[in-house]
């Protein structure tokens, strides 16, 4: 007797990779320790480690690509998919939260042991109207290339799609390329004190997420060529989208934070 589907649910397929991943992270988290121990072999560890964290993202997420291929993300399955990027998003909300917080806790109550003024007694801080700010005209434009490119897909404009993607990736690399040569030129480290540590943890993890967001964004063009997006399906690019734009703000609010007002302030 033929079974037929009484939901619009699609249930996966057993898959390896959420053990992979864990056991992958594992090692990368226990090797890098050990490198901060300088115990043997502990490099090896967390190379294997980040060998397998890359291994399962790509195996894992063209699971994904194959199954949106297929017509199992179903309008329903599309719901439960744009709630997780939400979600995730939310997540990194307050991971953000958490270095924002350390910077003003210090810069508005700073002690003794930074000299009781912000920026502590030495620091030379950025000028930010030199490359920060040429850095945060280019994230600013690459925001309305990647909906460019979103609203191209929407009115079936396959080669608008194909333009705005490039030029959303060409942009994240020249962001990411003009931080790199801006850290070059810092005149302190992550090792100067409570301003080092707080200033390159902050914005270098937002230069991971930009550099993250650009692989995602070049996944979403490789994908244009191959046709996978339609005008109804496409929560592969539309997620890029959300995630690109988030990477947007967090700058705005560091541009404006961190270099401009940490910059100009003095409190004592």
């Amino acid at each position: 007797m033929a079974s037929s589907v009484k939901h619009q649910y699609h249930l996966v397929d057993p898959s390896p990779w959420p053990i992979v991943g864990s056991i992958s992270l594992l090692l990368l988290t226990l090797g890098g320790v050990g490198v901060m121990h300088d115990i043997p072999y502990s490099g090896y560890v967390a190379g294997l480690g980040f060998i397998g964290v890359l291994y399962t993202m790509y195996e894992w997420w063209s699971d994904v690509v194959k199954e949106a291929q297929q017509g199992d993300h179903t309008p329903v399955v599309q719901i439960g998919l744009r709630y997780g990027m939400i979600l995730f998003i939310a997540s990194e909300v307050m991971f953000f939260v958490a270095w924002f917080w350390a910077y003003f806790n210090a810069a508005l109550f700073p002690t003794e042991a930074v000299g009781g003024v912000w920026p502590p007694e030495g620091i030379i801080t950025f000028d930010p109207w030199h490359i920060p700010y040429i850095n945060t005209l280019v994230l600013l434009l690459s925001g309305t290339t990647v909906t460019w490119a979103h609203h191209s897909l929407l009115h079936d404009d396959r080669e608008g799609l194909k333009k705005g993607l490039w030029a959303t990736v060409g942009l994240g690399l020249l962001f990411t390329t003009l931080q790199a040569y801006e850290y070059s030129m810092a005149p302190f480290g992550l090792s100067s004190g409570i301003y080092g540590s707080t200033f390159f943890l902050a914005t270098g993890f937002h230069g991971l997420h930009v550099i993250i967001g650009t692989i995602f964004l070049a996944v979403c063009l490789l994908r244009a060529y191959k046709g996978h997006f339609t005008p109804t399906q496409h929560f592969g690019l539309e997620a890029a989208a959300w995630y690109w734009h988030f990477v947007d703000v967090v700058w705005l609010f560091l541009f404006s934070c961190i270099y401009v007002w940490g910059a100009g302030s003095v409190v004592h």
